[in-house]
């Protein structure tokens, strides 16, 4: 797969000149896609904000019966099975590639590569006053699969949180019911609870020295809301171990600061837990997706303060998790209604005075 799509969101492109003066849709071509620019006025009162959309295939709007799910893809290179399991819930409706900056190169990877959709059409956001336009929201509102690219998560917390983009995600999930997705970045935002790196990101060393560092940034409930990802955060890249430290911060502050007992989903590069409308999961890919929990209700942190390392011992025992490998069927399954699962492994997560260790 062309690694163009997972990086793309790092470079800058152009699409002609916009006068600050009009009103209408411009398009130009871009072979073989069409490129749009559309101005409008958001519900906050901005006008004359560009977004940016390309498309390719039929631009007319279809309605197709579609399934909820629920994608996390860890990075790296996408996963095709995924894909085409969002495609095949999505009824060969209409797929939308939604970013905050980068190129179109998901639109031939869906549209040609894997076919059996009526358009896809990647949306740059890029901006609260994007995030805020009515033709963005109904394009959302309307598609039948919502995949969203890597990046920066940052960058979708302050651009599009408490938007039209926000509300018209929502209605995907909860209403219409069709399958939405993400990979690194877009992954993260997933869960209702979310690492939001709105100053940074943040390392494992840097997170079990002080659980409460400025960079640990966490956004709770206010975002996207699925339910099968309450009281739960999301990481990526997690076959880099750097990720498994600090996602047990990220779940030892949850666990301080809210008194839940929470739950965490840490996912390989390469790899894509697909979650579908009744909470079962399954992991393709050719990595391991982790399904981490706080052991029981009261294995709570015994140390967890500001300016101090994280302690969560618990005998060894402070977080369970079950471990699945992928494969091109798709391993497990897991449910995350239950929390248990089969075709995988497990064992414990512990912090003993801010070193991270493994039991079994």
């Amino acid at each position: 797969m062309s690694s163009t799509r997972v990086f793309g969101a790092l470079f800058a492109f152009s699409v002609g000149v916009l006068s600050s003066c009009t009103s209408s849709i411009i398009e130009q071509t871009v072979a073989p896609e069409a490129v749009a620019v559309s101005v409008g006025s958001g519900k906050d009162g901005a006008s004359l904000q560009a977004f940016q959309s390309f498309i390719v295939g039929d631009a007319a709007d279809v309605t197709r019966t579609t399934s909820g799910g629920t994608v996390l893809m860890g990075g790296g290179t996408d996963v095709d099975e995924a894909f085409r399991w969002m495609i095949t819930k999505s009824g060969g409706g209409d797929f939308v590639i939604l970013r905050a900056a980068g190129t179109d190169a998901y639109n031939s990877y869906v549209y040609t590569t894997l076919g059996g959709v009526n358009s896809c059409e990647t949306i740059i956001i890029g901006s609260r006053a994007d995030a805020n336009d009515p033709a963005v929201e109904t394009k959302i509102r309307n598609a039948e699969a919502v995949f969203i690219a890597g990046g920066d998560q940052a960058n979708y917390v302050n651009f599009w949180e408490g938007t039209r983009v926000e509300d018209a995600l929502n209605y995907l999930i909860n209403t219409k019911k069709v399958p939405v997705g993400g990979t690194s970045a877009g992954c993260a935002i997933q869960g209702k609870n979310y690492f939001s790196a709105v100053n940074g990101t943040i390392t494992t060393d840097q997170a079990l020295a002080n659980p409460y560092n400025s960079l640990l940034t966490i956004g709770r409930n206010n975002f996207l809301n699925n339910s099968f990802l309450d009281n739960t955060i999301t990481d990526t890249h997690f076959n880099n171990p750097d990720r498994r430290g600090r996602l047990m911060t990220f779940m030892a502050r949850l666990s301080k600061d809210y008194g839940i007992q929470p739950k965490g989903i840490g996912v390989d590069e390469q790899t894509a837990v697909c979650i579908d409308q009744n909470g079962s999961a399954r992991v393709y890919g050719i990595g391991t997706a982790f399904f981490l929990r706080q052991r029981t209700t009261t294995t709570t942190p015994e140390t967890c303060v500001s300016g101090t390392s994280l302690d969560w011992y618990r005998s060894k025992q402070a977080v369970s998790v079950y471990k699945i490998t992928g494969s091109s069927s798709g391993a497990g399954p897991f449910s995350v209604s239950t929390w248990s699962g089969s075709g995988g492994s497990s064992q414990f997560y512990y912090v003993d005075r801010g070193t991270l260790g493994v039991s079994y």
